[in-house]
């Protein structure tokens, strides 16, 4: 915004430094200016100014006024609003506010102006408008414009001539219409706020003035109006309709409640400097409901000490210690910035002085002790605070951070690389990626409370940004799946990536579409795509994703110490969920309960995602793992005497996995069995080399002794116990 500074000079005729100073005074105080451009010779600087969103107080030249008053210690000029004596009537012009519209209208002030000239301005607003390069438009306009740059409070003035009986503040009426001041017609909503006569609506509450009752050179009678509007009655009618307005800018961000009659007396005042009389006193209409939350706020007590305390030591500090932040001091700063303060008193429990202080109407941002404590630093200037470190505090690593950072550095070791998403989803891909926790396996009491009111829920957002993010996500493959098609998209063919994040889920309420409690929980997604995949001796290349990602898994695992062991970890496919390719894709079970799911995309959301090449992902419950320890290895010393290989080759019925054959194996016990994997897996289509649903596997053990040379005869009897083992498991031993 754009702020002259002989305009602020009128209110603070003794101001004592330069306009650079003054502006480098304020950006150091919050209030920032952003440039200071020459005006020429007597005409001063005019500051582009760039003001927080909560502090619409200094959204003009009086609030800025204020605040360089209370940096310097200054007397601010009182806003003059004195009328000339009002000419009696019998009754008062008919005003009133309709009950559905009091929560959304406050206050609303009226006065009567008869005999008005409407004619061009003249004076100071039309100098302060030539500077602002501001457009003049009549006297009467451009008092209100006038007033909401030097005060900040909108206000607008009706041709009284056109209204037809009085006015009423309500709620618009479905199908009505309103032609506003820029010429356009606006279909009106049943939840806008219009002030109207008794036939038609007149204006956009705190957005627009309509067309039928704008001020026109044929104006001689004038109703001005300022009032106090709910900040989101005004943005939603605002957004709807399109339309930011000065005005409406304000009333979003919370106007002062009490500025209401001040603003109307000051437009008035401007319009019957040209000519007029006001007819009858200053109408003033109040909902207390809504002077209770604005200016009829509660007092804050705020403590010198709790300041002294969370601010610190100052550069002006005297040799005793003895803070430079005193009570009068602080007294100074609060009462120059419109707070009212009691006399400070002794805390008898604390020992410590306190105020008691009313928070001005204008300032809604400030609600609590630590918010008053706020504004002293800052008029005390961040410069003048000494440079000092906090004290010393223990760094206490959160529980589950070591092993979080051992599944990381596991998966950036195999390749993949670390990836962060959005947190929020949309409906539709909540729909078809469940959450992976309504899909483990409950236990019997579990599901007997997943059928009542407790069953897990989205959670929606209260005022998302767009329908494409108005849930949290409830699962991390949504946003792997959008990284990946990005890539594909890009024709990067090749990509590994995995997101550890939280995902969201919670309880109903009470009510209908509420959630009484949302629950956060540790999630990990990996994500597989690649131009070429390489076969092995165990897999094709077409199913070499699905098994890399089958190995990530157990990698994962592997790094925590099972409470069963390797033989807790387990693979089925079985439960697959809806968005994995059937006969592609598994569930890795631990404790026999899923822990991941794994596979390719289904084909249907992989077509209409349009991929170029099959996409394989995991989600994993990562929770399931950090609630484990991590399995702690230790270095053994090496054997000096050789190691020895027996491979073994079977046939197997297709029912019979590796895991049951490595279990097997490992049921016996075998003490100089040092390891055991398979190395080839084959499979004939045409039933000749393999018999039809069999599969042939070779398998090859590794035998060492830690303190002798194993002899052939020990050999022979380990290969005959697996021999007769694995015969045992249904397997088939090749010729």
């Amino acid at each position: 915004m754009k702020i002259l500074t002989a305009w602020l000079r009128t209110y603070l005729p003794t101001l004592p430094v330069s306009d650079p100073q003054l502006a480098e005074d304020l950006t150091l105080r919050g209030i920032a200016v952003e440039g200071v451009h020459s005006l020429g010779e007597g005409n001063g600087h005019l500051f582009e100014m760039d003001i927080t969103t909560n502090r619409v107080d200094a959204m003009n030249h009086f609030g800025i006024a204020r605040e360089a008053a209370a940096i310097y210690n200054l007397d601010l000029a009182p806003l003059s609003a004195n009328l000339a004596a009002a000419r009696p009537v019998a009754q008062s012009f008919p005003i009133r506010i309709d009950p559905a519209a009091e929560p959304f209208c406050g206050r609303f002030t009226a006065q009567v102006l008869r005999d008005v000239t409407i004619q061009p301005s003249s004076g100071q607003i039309k100098t302060f408008f030539n500077l602002l390069e501001q457009k003049p438009i009549s006297n009467a306009v451009d008092a209100s414009n006038f007033t909401l740059l030097g005060m900040g409070h909108p206000t607008h003035a009706f041709d009284l001539d056109r209204i037809e009986g009085g006015i009423v503040v309500r709620l618009a009426r479905r199908g009505e219409t309103l032609k506003l001041l820029d010429g356009t017609t606006r279909a009106l909503e049943p939840d806008d706020l219009v002030i109207a006569d008794e036939a038609k609506a007149l204006s956009l509450a705190g957005v627009m003035g309509g067309w039928e009752s704008m001020i026109t050179a044929a104006t001689r009678n004038i109703l001005v109006e300022a009032a106090w509007f709910d900040p989101a009655a005004i943005r939603r009618s605002s957004r709807r309709h399109l339309l930011h307005t000065d005005a409406s800018h304000r009333f979003e961000r919370g106007a002062d409640f009490n500025a209401a009659p001040l603003a109307n007396a000051l437009v008035s005042r401007l319009i019957l400097a040209d000519g007029g009389h006001p007819e009858g006193g200053l109408i003033d209409l109040v909902v207390p409901t809504a002077q209770a939350r604005t200016a009829g706020r509660p007092s804050i007590s705020l403590s010198v000490v709790e300041v002294q305390r969370h601010l610190g030591a100052t550069i002006e500090d005297n040799a005793a210690g003895e803070s430079a932040l005193s009570a009068p001091l602080i007294r100074q700063y609060l009462g120059a910035l419109g707070c009212t303060l009691s006399p400070f008193h002794a805390d008898p429990d604390a020992g410590a002085q306190q105020f008691t202080i009313q928070l001005p109407s204008w300032r809604l941002d400030l609600e609590r002790e630590i918010d008053l404590i706020e504004e002293v630093a800052r008029v005390f200037g961040y410069n003048r605070f000494a440079n000092t470190l906090p004290a010393p505090l223990p760094v206490l690593s959160h529980g589950v951070a070591p092993a979080e950072r051992a599944v990381r550095a596991r998966l950036l070791a195999l390749g993949f690389s670390e990836t962060i998403s959005s947190t929020f989803a949309s409906a539709a891909e909540a729909a078809l990626f469940s959450p992976e926790t309504d899909l483990r396996v409950p236990e019997p009491e579990v599901a007997e409370e997943a059928s009542s009111d407790a069953t897990l829920r989205f959670v929606r957002l209260e005022n998302p940004l767009s329908e494409e993010a108005s849930l949290l996500r409830a699962s991390l493959v949504p946003g792997m799946l959008g990284m990946l098609a990005h890539n594909l998209h890009r024709d990067v063919r090749d990509a590994r990536l995995f997101e550890a994040g939280g995902i969201f889920t919670g309880v109903a309420g009470d009510r209908e579409g509420t959630i009484a409690e949302v629950f956060e929980t540790p999630s990990l997604a990996l994500g597989l795509t690649a131009a070429a995949a390489a076969a092995t001796a165990l897999v094709s290349a077409a199913e070499a994703p699905i098994f890399e990602l089958k190995g990530v898994i157990e990698s994962l695992v592997s790094l925590f110490a099972l409470p069963g062991g390797e033989e807790s970890l387990s693979f089925t496919t079985a439960g697959v969920p809806a968005w994995l390719e059937p006969g592609r894709s598994g569930v890795a079970l631990l404790h026999r309960q899923p822990v991941a799911f794994f596979g390719e995309l289904a084909a249907s959301e992989a077509a209409r995602r349009k991929l170029r090449q099959p996409v394989y992902l995991a989600a994993l419950h990562l929770d399931e793992l950090l609630a484990l320890p991590l399995r702690r290895h230790t270095a053994h010393e090496l054997s000096r005497f050789q190691a020895v290989e027996r491979d073994f080759s079977f046939f197997f019925p297709d029912t019979t996995s590796w895991q049951m054959v490595r279990a097997t194996i490992t049921a016996l016990a075998l003490a100089d069995l040092q390891a055991v994997a398979p190395l080839e897996i084959f499979r004939d289509p045409k039933g000749k080399a393999v018999p039809a649903g069999q599969h042939s596997l070779l398998l090859r053990t590794v035998f060492q002794s830690a303190n002798r040379t194993l002899t052939e005869a020990d050999i022979a009897e380990a290969t005959a116990r697996i021999t007769e083992a694995l015969t045992t498991l249904g397997g088939r031993q090749r010729a």
